[in-house]
């Protein structure tokens, strides 16, 4: 047992195997300290949270807190990085990566409630989730030590976990037959383990939790009307709701229409790859619904901007620097783009696809009059001459040079070849001349 100093620490708790069997490991591993359990809820099953508290007392907790972050997680967390159009590597909605750095700052601020010294999660040693939280905790509290059971005991398996609790009698719902690894919350779910550990395996049933199949999807498509207010969702079919509601909402009807499905395979931060099924039907619907309102709105270098915000945002998000001076000078540039992104989009959901059919905004720079192939009285065409020739002068300044440079380069060479042929006549010449003064000899 170790002599660590340590009296009191708070433990990010779900209630599943790990943390179960992470509460008994610190009593037993570390002398006199105290656990303290923290729940989020973010969003998960409510299942999840049934009994939680007596859950985590029984494992050995002396306390266990529960504390509802669902609106807060997507007004905050959410919500800002939609703005940026953060995908990381293209495809992943950044679920778990902005859920991350909500629960470790709860967890903090209850920690230092209650006079912790340290502080533990239990991400494993292979993961992204062990950088997350203690990026988190260094950038808020880094005062308070921090416990990583999964880089110190000896449990490496799931059947090593269910046992040690057994051993404990202390109770659990886990089996060795539950074999998917599950991270869900309000903006989504991911699967991972199981069948989807070989990439040669089509992801069967089992590994879908909220969608349906697009193939089973009705056949009939459902409009849905998005309203957006300075880059955030504010309304679904007319009706406003709050930024969580606004998320249930549509994870309900993107999930029936098998919207929000992505089968990857993605660069973890710590070098390994991982493959992982991802559900996010309402996230997707958002995602389309802004994506089709910028389009309106934001000048083509303003777009452009915009695109190089979300690919950095998706980087730093993944890699849990969301409390970092970066994010934040991100975020603010996020944040005047998303200005004029007000209007309506109306999302067509059909088998698996969301597809922005109709948009319209009082900051349109769409212009029909302009953009119309019929006649109009608003363009001049010979105008485009003269803006071409601007537009593309450094590429004729280039040309012309590189005509004079072969002009230069031909006049050189000329007089090189008339000095070659004279010492060749001279030589010529000469050569007779030697040869009849030999034969005289």
């Amino acid at each position: 047992m170790k002599q660590s100093g340590i009296k009191k620490v708070v433990l990010a708790y779900s209630g599943g195997l790990d943390t179960s069997a992470i509460i008994p490991w610190l009593k037993e591993n570390y002398a006199g300290c105290e656990v303290y359990a923290f729940v989020a809820n973010v969003g998960q099953d409510p299942k999840e949270l049934i009994d939680v508290e007596k859950k985590a007392k029984a494992s050995g907790a002396v306390a266990c807190r529960v504390v509802d972050l669902r609106e807060e997680f997507v007004k905050d967390y959410v919500y800002p990085v939609l703005k940026t159009g953060a995908l990381y590597e293209g495809t992943y909605y950044l679920g778990t990566s902005m859920a991350r750095p909500i629960i470790a700052k709860a967890q903090v601020e209850y920690a230092l409630e209650v006079g912790a010294d340290a502080l533990c999660h239990g991400a494993t040693g292979k993961g992204n989730d062990q950088v997350r939280f203690e990026t988190t905790y260094t950038a808020l509290a880094p005062q308070l030590k921090v416990i990583a059971p999964w880089r110190e005991w000896d449990l490496r398996s799931r059947e090593a976990l269910i046992d040690y609790l057994k051993q404990r009698k202390i109770p659990t719902t886990a089996t060795i037959e539950k074999i998917y690894s599950r991270d869900e919350n309000a903006w989504h779910i991911s699967t991972e383990g199981g069948v989807l550990e070989s990439t040669w395996n089509e992801a069967n049933a089992d590994c879908w939790a909220w969608t349906v199949s697009p193939e089973d999807a009705p056949n009939k498509a459902e409009l849905v009307t998005i309203g957006i207010e300075k880059g955030e969702v504010v309304s679904v079919n007319g009706k406003k709701l709050s930024p969580y509601n606004c998320v249930a909402t549509l994870n309900k009807i993107g999930a029936k229409h098998g919207v929000g499905r992505v089968d990857i395979i993605e660069n973890r931060l710590v070098g390994i790859k991982s493959r992982g099924c991802y559900e996010t039907p309402g996230g997707t619907i958002m995602m389309t619904a802004l994506r089709g309102l910028e389009q309106l709105v934001l000048d083509r270098d303003s777009f452009k901007w915009r695109e190089q915000l979300g690919l950095e945002m998706a980087y730093v998000v993944y890699d849990g620097r969301w409390f970092a001076p970066y994010r934040r000078s991100l975020q603010a540039s996020a944040e005047v783009l998303a200005e004029d992104v007000n209007g309506e989009v109306v999302v067509k959901l059909y088998k698996g696809n969301a597809t922005a059919i109709q948009k319209k905004s009082p900051n349109s720079l769409y212009n029909e009059e302009f953009a119309t192939f019929g006649e109009d009285d608003v363009y001049d065409h010979s105008h485009a001459g003269g803006f071409i020739r601007l537009f593309s002068l450094s590429s004729r300044i280039r040309a012309l040079n590189e005509e004079a440079s072969k002009k230069t380069t031909k006049v050189k060479k000329a007089p090189v070849k008339k000095a070659e042929a004279k010492a060749t006549t001279a030589t010529a010449k000469k050569a007779p001349a030697k040869a009849k003064t030999a034969k005289k000899k």
